[in-house]
């Protein structure tokens, strides 16, 4: 199934299910009014749910519509708790060496992960207001999934079982806060502004063989101000997303629409690019001698949409513009 989260209704917004194809989308009410009032009766609705997906599939629904991803909030709008890792350990090592700290212990065997906001996510076309560009603004583009409720130790075969949405995410990250509040043992507060979301969620199986072994066998293609930045492949994560839950989730239970992040995608290859400026920066100092990318500017813009061989883009796009802070466009206002 593939899920988006229109405004209206409140604060949670106004569930909608959407077509395969992202061309048709119709209400889930009176199923369930919001996403997260679905994750919570995940048992009861979802067989009922899926019944409309396949209804609307089939070009059963005539009050189907048009799906404007672009009028979408972030699937959920808020949400329980959200927790992001980093699996990638080829971004982690890079990023060692671009904060100049010391290695961090048990690295390749234990997850790192932060807790980081959870009550104000973004929408994939809303303008994002930031205090200064002196500040380093970057963007990471992550895979991430949404649970059921996850009861305390549970392993991380068993915490697959418990995975019900799959996401595409843009953690947005200011630079100049980070090598400070990693020094802390606190981690990331100011150096984690809101979170962006594609517009769509969908459930596993909608990737067919691309979701195997925990992991979201992608290419997630990410340009900036128009040019290709990078399209790395989900396939590299050294921890899946069943020992990222499975961490989280090692002395707590989750709450029913946890969201955990798999950290910035990152491949090996260089010839994959970068899925933030903070890694190519490293990368040059490593290859030149020096950092010669800048951070982003006011005015600047990001895309980013994962895609599979036949060019389809499950989740929807990401695009947004970076503003400051109360010069937001009109359209953040009306928000």
């Amino acid at each position: 199934m593939k899920f988006a989260t229109l405004p209206g209704g409140g604060t949670d917004g106004r569930l909608v299910l959407v077509s395969r194809d992202l061309q048709r989308a119709i209400d889930a009410a009176p199923i369930a009014a919001t996403l997260i009032d679905a994750l919570e009766r995940w048992e009861d609705v979802a067989p009922k749910l899926q019944a409309r997906y396949d209804d609307l599939n089939a070009g059963r629904i005539a009050d189907a519509r048009a799906f404007d991803a672009a009028a979408c909030l972030a699937p959920l709008p808020r949400s329980p708790q959200w927790c992001d890792g980093s699996a990638f350990l080829n971004h982690g090592r890079l990023m060692e060496r671009a904060f100049n700290t010391p290695p961090i212990p048990d690295f390749a065997t234990i997850p790192v992960m932060y807790q980081g906001a959870s009550d104000d996510f973004l929408s994939p076309t809303q303008d994002v207001p930031l205090p200064s560009e002196a500040d380093g603004i970057d963007f990471e583009g992550e895979f991430g999934v949404v649970v059921g409720r996850v009861p305390m130790g549970v392993s991380a075969t068993q915490a697959l079982e418990h995975i019900r949405l799959l996401v595409q995410i843009n953690d947005w990250s200011l630079r100049a806060f980070g090598p400070r509040e990693m020094k802390t043992g606190f981690g990331f507060l100011q150096a984690k502004p809101s979170t962006s979301f594609a517009p769509v969620a969908i459930t596993p199986d909608e990737l067919g063989g691309n979701w195997r072994e925990g992991r979201v066998q992608l290419r997630l293609h990410i340009e900036w101000n128009g040019h290709w930045f990078g399209h790395p492949c989900g396939s590299e994560m050294n921890f899946s997303f069943g020992d990222l839950i499975a961490h989280a989730a090692r002395t707590r239970q989750l709450s029913a629409g946890t969201i955990i992040g798999s950290g910035t995608v990152s491949n090996v290859s260089r010839t994959a690019g970068s899925a933030c400026i903070a890694e190519r920066r490293v990368i040059e100092i490593i290859d030149e001698g020096e950092a010669k990318t800048g951070f982003m500017r006011f005015g600047d813009r990001v895309r980013m949409m994962a895609r599979d061989a036949e060019g389809e883009m499950p989740f929807g796009i990401i695009e947004q513009r970076v503003v400051q802070a109360g010069a937001a466009s009109a359209k953040e206002e009306q928000r």
